[in-house]
C-alpha cells in the first residue's frame, strides 16, 4: 500500500475520515487525538463518524479553533435499549454500511475526496475500506499494548492452552509465558472471548478479525508509552508496518482543566489533609454488584479514610441506610468528577478503580497508586500490569469488595512502608512518562510519523 502514496502535498487537499467506536470513552479518545493533529497541522480536514448520541456530547462545547473537524451521524440502526451489552450489539448490526454512506456525504459536503480513514481499531473493517478508496489506513487502540498484543495471538492463545473452563481447569494462575511479554499474565486475566467466556458473540467476534486485520494497517497507534512494555512493542513492531504508542491521547500534558467543579469536588479538596483523601470511581459503564457496594461502604467508615465517590444518584440510593449522614464530615458522594483535575490535587493519596487503561494512565501521570478492583474487558489485565509489573498498586483481596479486604487495602497503600514504595515507584514512572513526552521523547517521535502518514496524498484517485 505504501507504494500508493507521496508527500510533499499541500494539507489543504488532506481530507480525513474519522470512525469512532460510539461507546465508553472510545470516541472521547479519537476525539483528544484528532484535537491534537489539528493542532499541528491546523488545515487538515476532518470528518468525525459517529453516533447523534455520542457526537452531541463530544461536540456541544467544540470551539473556533476545530473549525476543520466536522461531526456527521452515522443511523445506529436501532432503538437503543440503555443496556450497554445490547446497545453494542445491536449498533454493530447496522456496520459498516452506516459508515460507508456517511463517508459518501462528508465528500459530497465538503467537496474534499477522502484521504485517509482513521478508525476505532474495533473497527477492523475500515482495512477494507481504504483499500476500497486506496488511502492510509490508521487503526487506533485505546487501551495497552498488553491487551492488544492477548488479540494479535488469540489463535495460538487457543491452539496452546484449548477453549472452554474444562480445557482451562486447573490452569487458572498459569502464566501465559509462550506470548512475548507477557509472562506475568494468568491465565484468568485474558478477557473474555479468547479462551473463556463466548467466543461466538459479536464483541468476541469483531475483536477476533481486528486481531487478523492489524498487520494490513499502514500505522496501529496505541495509547501507550513505548517505556512500559518495550519486549511487546519490538514484537508488534515486527508484525505492523508501523506501531505507533503516542500516549498520553486521551489527556493533554499537563492535564487539560475540566469543564467547571459544578460538583465542589475540587473546593472539597482544598480542605482536606495531603495524600489522605481515596478517590474512588469505577467509569460510566461498570456497576458493582450490591453486596460489594455495601461492602465498600462499610469499609470506607470503619476505615475513617477521607473519601470523594464518584457515583450516579441511583446507585447512591442504594447505600446503607444512614451512611451518608455518619460520614458527612469526611465523605463527599457526587454524580460526576473531573477525574483528570482530581487526581492533580495534593489532597488525593489512592485511587480505587476499574482499572479502565485511561483511568490507569491519568493516576500515573498524576503520580497517584492505584488499589484495582477490574469488572470486565481488559481490566484484569491492568490491574495486573499495575501490581505485579509496575508496583503501584494492589488488586483488591480476591477482586471482590469486602469490609475487612477495604480496611486492609486503604491502610496498606496509605499507611505502610509497602504503600511509601508504591508512591515512590509511581513518582518515579511519572517523571519517566514526562521525559518521553519532551521534543526528543519516543511518543513526540511517533507523533510526529503519525503525522507524515496522515499527511500522505494518495496518487490514485478515490470517490
Amino acid at each position: 500500500m505504501d507504494e500508493t502514496f507521496h508527500h510533499g502535498a499541500s494539507n489543504s487537499n488532506l481530507h480525513i475520515a474519522v470512525l469512532s467506536f460510539p461507546f465508553t470513552s472510545h470516541p472521547m479518545a479519537l476525539f483528544m487525538l484528532v484535537r491534537r493533529l489539528i493542532a499541528t497541522a491546523p488545515d487538515m480536514m476532518f470528518s468525525f463518524f459517529g453516533t447523534a448520541k455520542c457526537n452531541s456530547m463530544i461536540f456541544k462545547n467544540i470551539d473556533k479553533s476545530l473549525e476543520n473537524l466536522k461531526a456527521y451521524d452515522v443511523d445506529d440502526g436501532i432503538v437503543f435499549t440503555g443496556k450497554f451489552k445490547e446497545d453494542i450489539e445491536l449498533f454493530m448490526t447496522a456496520t459498516p454500511g452506516n459508515f460507508k454512506k456517511g463517508l459518501e456525504v462528508a465528500v459530497a459536503e465538503r467537496g474534499r475526496k477522502i484521504t485517509c480513514v482513521m478508525s476505532d481499531a474495533l473497527w477492523w473493517f475500515a482495512g477494507d475500506m481504504a483499500e476500497e478508496l486506496r488511502v492510509p489506513w490508521l487503526a487506533f487502540w485505546i487501551g495497552e499494548a498488553h491487551s492488544l498484543t492477548a488479540h494479535v495471538y488469540t489463535d495460538l492463545i487457543r491452539s496452546t492452552l484449548g477453549v472452554g473452563p474444562h480445557a482451562i481447569a486447573g490452569q487458572e494462575d498459569e502464566g501465559v509465558d509462550f506470548i512475548p511479554g507477557l509472562s506475568w499474565v494468568h491465565i484468568r486475566d485474558l478477557q473474555d472471548g479468547i479462551v473463556l467466556g463466548n467466543l461466538e458473540s459479536s464483541a468476541a467476534c469483531v475483536l477476533y478479525r481486528m486481531g487478523q486485520m492489524l498487520p494490513r494497517a499502514t500505522a496501529v497507534v496505541m495509547n501507550t508509552f513505548e517505556e512500559f512494555n518495550p519486549t511487546i512493542i519490538k514484537d508488534l513492531k515486527s508484525k505492523f508496518q508501523n506501531c505507533l504508542s503516542v500516549a498520553p491521547f486521551t489527556i493533554d500534558y499537563p492535564p487539560y482543566q475540566s469543564d467547571s467543579d459544578t460538583s465542589g469536588c475540587l473546593s472539597w479538596l482544598d480542605k482536606q489533609k495531603p495524600s489522605s483523601v481515596v478517590y474512588i470511581s469505577f467509569g460510566t459503564v461498570g456497576t458493582l454488584p450490591l453486596h460489594e457496594l455495601e461492602a465498600l461502604a462499610e469499609g470506607l467508615e470503619a476505615s475513617g479514610t477521607p473519601f470523594l465517590w464518584s457515583l450516579n444518584d441511583k446507585l447512591k440510593e442504594q447505600l446503607p441506610d444512614s451512611f451518608l449522614n455518619r460520614t458527612r464530615e469526611r465523605g463527599l458522594i457526587v454524580p460526576w468528577a473531573p477525574q483528570v483535575s482530581v487526581l492533580q490535587h495534593k489532597a488525593v493519596g489512592v485511587f480505587m478503580t476499574h482499572c479502565g487503561w485511561n483511568s490507569v494512565l491519568e493516576s500515573i501521570l498524576n503520580g497517584v497508586p492505584v488499589i484495582g478492583r477490574p469488572i470486565f474487558g481488559d481490566q484484569h489485565l491492568n490491574v495486573r500490569f499495575v501490581s505485579d509489573v509496575l508496583g503501584i498498586g494492589i488488586r483488591i483481596d480476591n477482586g471482590i469488595f469486602t469490609r475487612d479486604g477495604v480496611i486492609k487495602g486503604l491502610d496498606l497503600v496509605l499507611f505502610n512502608e509497602e504503600g511509601k514504595k508504591m508512591l515512590e515507584k509511581v513518582q518515579s514512572l511519572k517523571e519517566l512518562l514526562k521525559r518521553a513526552i519532551e521534543i526528543d521523547g519516543s511518543s513526540t517521535g511517533n507523533f510526529r510519523t503519525l503525522l507524515q502518514i496522515v499527511s500522505t496524498i494518495p496518487t490514485t484517485p478515490n470517490f
